[in-house]
C-alpha cells in the first residue's frame, strides 16, 4: 500500500528528467550538508530525490525533498516534497523526523486529498515504536490515538480499513500490559490492585485475546478477597462465552473447590 501510493505521489509531473546527480560520497557528511549549498531547479532536486529513494538511499532522499520545499516553497513540487520526505524518514525508521514532516504537510494542506495518507503515515511511525509489555505504554497510546483520529476523518479510505486491524492489534497489546501488572500483583498477593487490572481488560478490551485468562484471574483474585459472589458472577460470564477454553475448566475447578458453582 505504501509503495502504490507513494508512486502516485511521486511520478514527475514534467517529461523533462535532468541528468544531474547530486553529490556522490555523502556517507562522511550529514545529508542537510550535501544540499544545502548548491541551488538547484525544482525538477532536479524532487527527481534526484526520488532516485535516492528508489536505491535505497532512504536519508539523503529525505534531505533533497527537503532541499525541494526549502529552496522551492511555494512550487506544486514542495507539497508532493513534504510527504516524498516524511515516506523516505518513515523508510530509514527516523520516525520522529517523519511525523514531523507529516504534520508540517497537513498543517499547510489540510484539505488535501493525500491527507488521509499523511495521517496513516504518523500513525504507522507510532504502531512500527510499539515496544513489548514490559515496557511503558506511551508509544502505543500514541499510535491508537492516531489510528483512530484516521478512522474518524476518513472512515471511508483503504487507510482506515488498514487501520482498523492495527487497532485490534494495539488494543490487544495494551490488554496484554494489564495482564502483566495484574499476574504482578498476584504473585504478590495484592489482589485488589490485581482484581482492578483484570477488570480493565474485560471491560475495556473485552474483545481481545485475553479476555478469557482475565475472567478467570478474577475468579482467583475475588475468592482471595473472600468475595466469592463476584467470583461466581465473572465464572459465568467465562462459562458463557468461552465454555471450552482452558480458563473456564481452571474456575470451574476452583469454585468447585470453594462450594460454588461457574
Amino acid at each position: 500500500m505504501l509503495t502504490k501510493t507513494l508512486t502516485r505521489i511521486g511520478a514527475a509531473t514534467t517529461p523533462v528528467l535532468l541528468a544531474a546527480v547530486l553529490l556522490t560520497g555523502c556517507s562522511t557528511s550529514k545529508n542537510k550538508a550535501d544540499t544545502q549549498y548548491v541551488a538547484r531547479d525544482v525538477s532536479t532536486l524532487y527527481n534526484s530525490g526520488k532516485d535516492r529513494l528508489d536505491r535505497g538511499q532512504y536519508k539523503l532522499a529525505a534531505a533533497l525533498f527537503d532541499e525541494v520545499e526549502r529552496q522551492h516553497p511555494y512550487s506544486p513540487w514542495a507539497r508532493r516534497a513534504q510527504l516524498m520526505s516524511a515516506f523516505s524518514y518513515y523508510m530509514n525508521t527516523d520516525y520522529a523526523e517523519s511525523v514531523s514532516a507529516a504534520q508540517r504537510f497537513l498543517a499547510i494542506h489540510t484539505g488535501n486529498k493525500d491527507a488521509p495518507y499523511a495521517y496513516y503515515l504518523i500513525a504507522l511511525c507510532y504502531y512500527e515504536q510499539i515496544a513489548d509489555v514490559t515496557r511503558d505504554q506511551k508509544i502505543t497510546q500514541q499510535a491508537l490515538d492516531s489510528l483512530g483520529e484516521l478512522i474518524r476523518r476518513y472512515p471511508d479510505t483503504r487507510y482506515a480499513a488498514d487501520a482498523r486491524l492495527k487497532v485490534d492489534l494495539v488494543n490487544d497489546h495494551l490488554a496484554g500490559k494489564e495482564m502483566e501488572v495484574g499476574r504482578f500483583y498476584q504473585r504478590r498477593g495484592q489482589w485488589i490492585a490485581a482484581t482492578l487490572r483484570f477488570r480493565t481488560v474485560v471491560d475495556k478490551y473485552q474483545t481481545t485475546t485475553h479476555t478469557p485468562e482475565a475472567l478467570e484471574r478474577l475468579v482467583e483474585s475475588y475468592l482471595s478477597l473472600g468475595v466469592p459472589a463476584e467470583a461466581q458472577k465473572a465464572a459465568a460470564v467465562l462459562g458463557a462465552n468461552y465454555p471450552g477454553s482452558k480458563w473456564y475448566e481452571r474456575s470451574y475447578k476452583l469454585m468447585r473447590q470453594h462450594g460454588g458453582k461457574a
